[in-house]
């Protein structure tokens, strides 16, 4: 055995130099969806609220988020999370959504996997059945709920924020590709929902399309953005805007309701069915006529995974009749890593090539 062999296999410990910056997050998927959650490192955000704390975030320390998203630390479809104070005494804990374009107002995906985690990680105390998790967001309180079996998470559900449709079967004129027919609407976030089977758009909803999923929906995105007046929340400004395109169409397990691929932010695709996206579906549903409390619907993502989704209640909000829905999925562990910044590092705030 060479001496130099010897020493790799006595010496695996990097010595972190004082005056760098160290970051540390536990790495989770929600259906193949990825969270990193930053546990340790993050500088301390100004603010009484979480929306005051995305603020700040935004205005002060925008380089780590680029830092810890994109390349070389992350990818263009990485998404991450910081968990903060909650707003009041009533909830857990806040929570700040953070991916390739910037801080999102809610994540279901990040929701479910922030329980679990909560959940192995013991910042709760567990009991046999449901435990029950309130979590502040930039689109308002969540409520989740994380099953324990055996004493093991087996799976989390989550209420949802009031969502409500704002316009359906809209027309909007997208260059190069035509007319398109879309519904509005809002789960915490709101999109444009558009049909395949309602569409003469050539996508097949696999990863076979994944650039040409990308394209179309950013393309119906910004024109939407442009044309469409109405994505305005009841009660906060930073809510408005339109966050990404939906595709529908059917499902690839005929056992299931239908199938969802999300384009969101800057052109991320969610590996799973989307918390928010079909928070506002189940809206679209009852709209339509076409879930009652009774029923249970399956949405599938472009991995297969799986949310099942039901409808809670019916809440007047704003000008709007709103609906609460319920999402349950499962999320895993994948990893934990101690992130360093070398201030002499030209690439340190990180850079994207999709």
């Amino acid at each position: 055995m060479t001496s130099t062999y010897q020493n790799i296999l006595e010496n695996t410990n990097f010595i972190v130099p004082k005056h760098w910056v160290q970051i540390k997050t536990i790495d989770m998927h929600t259906g193949g969806e990825p969270l990193r959650v930053i546990i340790d490192g993050f500088p301390k955000l100004k603010g009484n609220s979480v929306l005051e704390y995305r603020r700040d975030i935004r205005e002060n320390y925008d380089f780590l988020r680029t830092t810890l998203m994109f390349e070389p630390r992350g990818h263009a479809d990485m998404y991450g999370c910081i968990l903060l104070p909650p707003n009041d005494n009533e909830a857990d804990f806040g929570i700040l959504f953070l991916h390739n374009e910037g801080y999102s107002t809610m994540c279901g995906h990040a929701i479910i996997a922030i329980s679990t985690l909560a959940a192995k990680m013991n910042w709760i105390d567990l009991v046999e059945g449901e435990n029950e998790l309130k979590i502040d967001a930039p689109c308002g309180r969540i409520t989740s709920y994380v099953n324990i079996k055996n004493g093991k998470v087996a799976g989390v559900k989550f209420h949802c924020v009031p969502s409500f449709v704002v316009g359906l079967d809209r027309v909007v004129n997208v260059p190069g590709l035509g007319e398109i027919t879309y519904d509005l609407a809002y789960g915490g976030a709101f999109y444009a929902y558009v049909d395949l089977r309602k569409n003469n758009l050539n996508l097949s909803l696999t990863t076979a399309d994944y650039r040409a999923i990308i394209q179309t929906g950013m393309d119906i995105k910004r024109t939407v953005m442009l044309d469409d007046r109405e994505i305005l929340h009841p009660f906060e400004e930073d809510l408005s805007f339109l966050y990404g395109t939906i595709f529908i169409d059917e499902p690839h397990n005929s056992k299931n309701h239908s199938r969802n691929v999300c384009v969101f932010a800057e052109g991320e695709v969610d590996r799973s069915p989307t918390g928010s996206g079909v928070s506002g579906r189940v809206a679209i549903e009852h709209a339509r006529k076409n879930i009652d409390y009774k029923k249970t619907i399956t949405i599938e993502s472009i991995t297969d995974s799986e949310f099942n989704c039901s409808l809670i209640s019916e809440v007047d909000y704003g000008n709007f009749k709103a609906v609460i829905p319920q999402v349950e999925g499962t999320a895993h562990i994948t990893g934990m890593n101690t992130f360093v910044i070398d201030p002499i590092d030209p690439m340190k705030n990180g850079f994207i090539l999709r």
